[in-house]
């Protein structure tokens, strides 16, 4: 018997890499050893600064200013996680900020100026809100997982050392602040700060249904040389992280799986507002536009020299060739 590739995968614990995780569903040819003991910016951090993993979730704002300067790195069209943006930006209560264009001429902080969350809500609030970029001051907290030269007009600052954009918003240092979670100010009930869309729910469910984004946060980006070594082996990954998605979605279907009185009834609502798949992965057309504007806005901002192409950032080999064996594409 032929010796597998012996390959890492850095990926979040999550249910649709379950099958992957479990060595149920294998790629063909692959013994991957699965790392999931990390939170994100970890391993962005990690792979980006020290390139430690074969295949890697990847910050797709990240992997783009990366591209933009020539890392060996390329993805497969794999987008692990998703998120409407507009329920993570956080207002001071004090600061006088009640609609979006209050934003400007005010301090905002964000964990780094990079991050894929912060880049969708900064292009949302200015495409969607006329808040300019360049009219705020932007505070981070942490170092940029791949460094970039500001573009002129940008007002940057690091925050003091010690410090977090959620101490500094209680405490009214920012005004506000754009984050990739819940902050612990509102988990808590904290009077001190609020959110800038109270009803983001149907603030995003407009958004969707007048853009057709469901913004892409992560992509899944494999070491250049392995691609090179081994030209089959982004058709056989794209196949197995479709199969791991399919069993997540049989498990589902049971009524039984999740705690929720009516989940049910929220997956037919969610498939039947999305027309199909709400983690589709390949290149669609409807993936193409969402990261050809998520492309528009690095540019814009000054995180990428130009406007690359999606067929540069992404091999994309058909899943569907080949024969299915086993209920999985080999």
């Amino acid at each position: 018997m032929a010796k597998k590739l012996e390959l890492t995968l850095a990926c979040g614990p999550y249910e649709s890499v379950r099958a992957l995780i479990e060595g149920t569903v294998a790629p063909d040819g692959v013994q991957f050893t699965v790392l999931t003991n990390m939170d994100s910016s970890t391993r962005h951090w990690r792979m980006l600064r020290n390139r430690e993993f074969d295949v890697c979730e990847l910050s797709m704002s990240s992997y783009l200013v990366a591209k933009d300067q020539g890392y060996p790195l390329t993805a497969v069209p794999v987008f692990l996680h998703r998120r409407f943006r507009h329920g993570f930006i956080f207002v001071n209560s004090a600061a006088g900020i009640s609609e979006p264009t209050d934003l400007i001429g005010k301090r905002i902080g964000v964990k780094t100026f990079q991050t894929t969350a912060i880049l969708w809500i900064r292009g949302i609030l200015e495409s969607e809100y006329g808040v300019d970029h360049t009219k705020v001051t932007w505070v981070t907290e942490l170092e940029e997982d791949v460094e970039f030269n500001p573009a002129a007009g940008l007002s940057l600052e690091r925050a003091p050392a010690g410090l977090t954009v959620e101490d500094m918003l209680v405490d009214g240092e920012v005004d506000a602040v754009l984050h990739p979670d819940l902050i612990d100010p509102i988990l808590n009930g904290d009077s001190r700060v609020g959110r800038l869309f109270e009803n983001y729910h149907e603030v995003e469910l407009d958004y969707f249904r007048r853009t057709g984004i469901f913004p892409i946060m992560h992509v899944t980006a494999i070491r250049q040389e392995l691609i090179e070594e081994h030209p089959w082996l982004p058709i056989n990954l794209n196949r197995a992280f479709e199969a791991s998605k399919e069993v997540a979605y049989k498990r589902l279907a049971n009524p039984r799986v999740i705690p929720l009185a009516w989940f049910r009834s929220y997956l037919d609502e969610e498939r039947e507002l999305f027309g199909g798949d709400p983690w589709e992965y390949g290149l669609s057309e409807r993936n193409r536009h969402n990261l050809e504007t998520a492309i528009g806005y690095s540019h814009k901002c000054g995180l990428i020299s130009r406007k690359l192409s999606v067929d540069e950032l992404f091999t994309d080999p058909p899943i569907g060739q080949g024969r299915e064996r086993y209920g999985r594409m080999v």
